[in-house]
């Protein structure tokens, strides 16, 4: 019997199992996508994130991330990450590529197919297809089917934001992910290599791409030629009644997911991967859902609160503005996500 399953292998599942092989436990990855995998992503990852992951062995090729800035029609307000942090802007199938590997060399077994039907026993998980297993991680996204079997997803009344993401061939005029905001969406900018920047746009708005694009001129008008297709995600917000299911863990946007306003979700899932495998190691899942709340806390109470200010008709267009006018309190939200 394996001691961890792990169904997913982005970057939440792979690092899972990446601290898994470190703790000496066998762990198999079930992933039916070929390597690399790329997603619609922010592609920033926050100087805790970045961290986390060469903790792991993984230093992926990226640009370096010094801060934040917000902009709008009127104005711009930057804010450094504290001490002296960095950042990291990164192509998704690069982190992907990256994670891959690493869990390669540490013995990992990545395997093709989806983990299905499953039965919990006391001292373990029969999946059909993959045998038996001491634990079984959910690491399966955004929109989890596992999440959905255990019956842990809880329907949402709340509004509905989507993602869409392009690249575009242009040298990164900032060491800061700019978030560009007009009126019912934002546009983040994230440098992720030499020539190459990627434009992710948020909104409760279902228009295309290059419509959202439009309501920006000064960014559009700064961009080279797109050099990838669109892709999207949403919606954004997937709420879960736990993290612990028996003998079942959830992991990354599986575990619960407010909103990719604040860019925490990548160092969230590989911060989180860490604290699931000390619990198991410890036989002491309750401990990880623990561990998760903490982990997860500044963030979702950030993130919550941004979401509900934007959500707002009267409030939504003063994010920026109130930035430019308490400088001291945007640095503070940054150094809380650093």
């Amino acid at each position: 019997m394996i001691d961890v399953l792990i169904a997913g292998g982005g970057p939440a599942g792979l690092a899972t199992a990446c601290h898994a092989a470190l703790a000496g436990m066998e762990a198999v990855v079930v992933e039916p996508r070929a390597t690399p995998v790329d997603k619609a992503c922010g592609e920033g990852l926050m100087p805790t994130g970045a961290e986390a992951l060469r903790a792991l062995g993984v230093r992926p090729d990226g640009w370096p991330l010094r801060g934040i800035a917000y902009l709008d029609a009127t104005g711009s307000v930057t804010a450094p990450f504290p001490r002296g942090l960095s950042g990291l802007g990164v192509r998704r199938t690069i982190l992907h590529e990256a994670l891959a590997k690493r869990a390669a060399e540490l013995g990992v077994r990545v395997v093709a197919g989806r983990v299905g039907r499953f039965r919990q026993r006391p001292d373990g998980v029969e999946a059909d297809g993959f045998g038996r297993a001491r634990w079984l991680v959910a690491a399966d996204g955004l929109h989890s089917p596992l999440r959905a079997s255990l019956g842990l997803t809880v329907t949402s009344d709340r509004v509905r934001r989507h993602g869409l993401r392009r690249h575009f061939a242009v040298a990164p005029w900032s060491s800061h992910v700019e978030v560009h905001w007009s009126s019912g969406a934002e546009a983040y900018v994230t440098p992720v290599g030499p020539e190459l920047v990627g434009v992710a746009v948020l909104s409760s708005r279902r228009v295309p791409f290059d419509e959202h694009l439009a309501a920006f001129p000064a960014l559009r008008d700064r961009l080279g030629p797109a050099c990838s297709p669109v892709r999207g995600a949403g919606p954004l917000r997937q709420d879960a009644k736990a993290r612990v299911a028996g003998r079942v863990l959830l992991v990354g946007d599986a575990a619960g997911y407010v909103d990719a306003l604040t860019g925490e979700g990548i160092s969230l899932a590989v911060r989180s991967a860490e604290a699931l495998i000390s619990s198991l190691r410890q036989g002491n899942p309750e401990m990880y859902a623990r561990s998760w709340t903490r982990l997860s806390r500044r963030h979702r109470v950030l993130t919550e609160a941004l979401v509900a200010v934007r959500g707002n008709r009267v409030t939504g267009d003063l994010i920026a503005p109130a930035a430019r006018r308490l400088p001291w309190a945007f640095r503070a939200a940054v150094a809380l996500l650093a």
